[in-house]
């Protein structure tokens, strides 16, 4: 068995992997809640990087309302971004390293 290969391999893999996750900066996934009267953007980071509420939600009696929908289209667009930059972690890693029972790479973002 070659294990200089092996670690080569590995070291490549992990190099691949850090470059991806790297990009997931640039994964983003839109979400809506109301009927589009809120609006976020995520990237795959997990981070929030724009949020839209429409004016006619800035109503003191609509407070709790506008809460809830911030709430809903930000969960929203978290979680879709997630499911993106897992999807594109699994893509980088395809075919690079052997099925190993036990070994999942697919929580490294």
């Amino acid at each position: 068995m070659d294990f200089s290969n092996m670690f080569g391999q590995l070291k490549d893999v992990q190099e691949k992997l850090k470059a991806a996750q790297e990009e997931l900066v640039n994964v983003v996934a839109e979400a809506d809640a109301g009927g589009g009267m809120v609006r976020c953007v995520a990237n795959a980071k997990k981070q929030v990087i724009k949020l839209e509420i429409d004016p006619l939600l800035c109503k003191e009696e609509d407070k709790e309302m506008l809460q809830d929908l911030v709430i809903a289209a930000v969960n929203k667009a978290i979680a879709e971004a997630d499911q993106k930059g897992q999807e594109r972690l699994m893509k980088t890693t395809k075919g690079m390293m052997p099925n190993i029972p036990g070994m999942d790479f697919g929580n490294l973002g």
